[in-house]
């Protein structure tokens, strides 16, 4: 018997603003993994992809671990074969390179995985980046401004 819990989620048939607001979410997580920290005085990003990849062994297995859910989301909203293989090829680069000690964590500053694939899903569903923002939406963010 096959299991049919995910079929509702397969066909892809999603609204542009359903499909904005998934992206949204993925790309918050891709920021977090590749961009989430600046170092100050210069324009170099990263993430808690290369401080995982410190950790020996399960470092680098846990940041493709969450790059196959951002791949698995892809999947689920339509994305074409040919391009989910080239983001699980991203990913398998980074995975790669990143486990080999020292050079692999630099490699991991400059090689943004999660932000690729990002943009592959982007692409495909002809969404441009402005469409979708780094940061919380300003709608759901609360006013802490001081009232005079």
């Amino acid at each position: 018997m096959t299991s049919t819990a995910y079929a509702s989620d397969v066909s892809g048939d999603f609204t542009r603003a359903e499909t904005v607001r998934r992206l949204n979410r993925l790309n918050r997580l891709a920021r977090l993994m590749d961009t989430a920290i600046r170092i100050p005085g210069t324009e170099i990003r990263f993430g808690a992809d290369a401080i995982l990849g410190l950790v020996p062994g399960i470092g680098d297995a846990s940041g493709a671990a969450i790059g196959l859910f951002i791949v698995n989301e892809a999947r689920r909203m339509g994305v074409p074969k040919r391009k989910l293989a080239r983001m699980v090829a991203n990913l398998g680069v980074d995975a790669a390179v990143g486990a080999v000690p020292l050079a692999g964590d630099l490699f991991d500053v400059y090689f943004k995985s999660h932000k690729r694939n990002i943009a592959i899903v982007a692409d495909h569903f002809d969404i441009a980046h402005r469409e979708f923002r780094d940061g919380p939406d300003e709608r759901t963010m609360k006013d802490v401004t001081p009232k005079r």
